[in-house]
């Protein structure tokens, strides 16, 4: 990501002390005088820089092998875990806070970890710091920092579950700026993250700023069609679709096909269910089909998902880089 000076950050939050860092190193190396007795053997000892855990990883991090190691153990997780919903989400919220409008900065930079404050905090987040990043910690630990960064992690985590659930194949760049504490965060979620029971003004509002189009909008909107709303958590409850775990075109074509009835959460908040299924719609979401400029993509992605695929993972890489410079192909 851009340095912090360039990336506009509006902080009005009290920078709290950031947790102490893990140990990636592993078990260090043992050092120490061989043949402590012998003159020549303890100046040879001297000179020769022990060769610990972290080296090897380090050097193995130039090559390709430990990334491709990194994604094996990011499918084995989406597989092993069925958490590939909420990765989406975890890449999604991350960037998703940039905005060039009245309000400024923001990007993908895992500012999400520190819960003293920030994004960490925020009720449009809850369930990604904890079970999300829980998820992910083993993965964190093994390969964070020597291989890879927390931000390029997160994001390339979603765009392997993408693909391990049978949606595009998205490719990732890398060099992402972690944030060094919860003072990186920007101020608030208001007028940068969506809420589901607003409708197409609302959609406009967030979404424009960060430059996406009606039709980007609607394409991104198509990731529903993976996960479930969490009643804990967002205070929605049930999955969009029949499938929850398969990345494909449902979200559209069951939005069409189905009949969705008023209905209200046990936290009060509205939605709409299909009485036959428990599928669910929220109110930004049937709210496509109210605006001829988006209606006729949803008819054209249910029509056609080879059309959605394509326009979804270009405005996918365009959501995980906004606020973003100089990222490169490669670890």
């Amino acid at each position: 990501a851009t340095s912090r000076a360039s990336q506009s950050r509006v902080v009005t939050l009290a920078s709290g002390p950031s947790p102490t860092a893990p140990s990636h190193a592993g078990v260090a190396g043992v050092t120490g005088m061989v043949g402590a007795g012998l003159v020549a053997s303890a100046a040879l000892s001297r000179s020769v820089k022990p060769r610990t855990k972290r080296n090897l990883v380090t050097m193995a991090a130039r090559g390709g092998e430990s990334y491709d190691a990194l994604v094996k153990d990011l499918e084995t997780l989406v597989k092993e875990k069925e958490c590939g919903p909420i990765l989406v989400r975890l890449s999604w919220h991350d960037a998703g806070v940039f905005s060039d409008g009245k309000l400024k900065g923001g990007c993908p930079n895992a500012a999400m970890r520190f819960t003293d404050g920030g994004e960490g905090t925020f009720g449009a987040n809850a369930g990604l710091p904890d079970v999300a990043l829980g998820l992910l910690k083993p993965i964190t630990e093994k390969y964070v920092p020597e291989t890879i960064g927390n931000a390029d992690l997160w994001t390339l985590a979603a765009n392997v579950a993408i693909k391990v659930m049978g949606g595009p194949d998205v490719k990732t760049r890398f060099g992402r700026k972690d944030a060094e504490s919860s003072a990186d965060s920007v101020e608030s979620q208001v007028g940068r993250l969506p809420d589901g029971d607003k409708e197409i003004d609302h959609l406009r509002e967030i979404f424009h700023p960060k430059g996406f189009t009606d039709k980007d909008i609607v394409a991104l909107s198509g990731a529903h069609t993976v996960g479930k709303c969490h009643l804990d958590r967002s205070g929605f409850d049930g999955p969009w679709t029949e499938a929850p775990l398969k990345f494909d075109n449902s979200y559209f074509t069951e939005m069409l096909e189905k009949k969705y009835e008023d209905d209200k959460t046990e936290k009060g908040n509205p939605q709409f269910k299909n009485g036959e299924t428990g599928t669910i719609m929220l109110i930004s979401d049937l709210a496509l089909l109210k605006d001829p400029a988006f209606k006729e993509h949803v008819e054209k992605y249910a029509a056609d998902q080879d059309a959605y695929f394509a326009d979804f993972t270009e405005a996918w890489v365009k959501l995980q880089e906004l606020g973003c410079t100089d990222l490169r192909d490669s670890l």
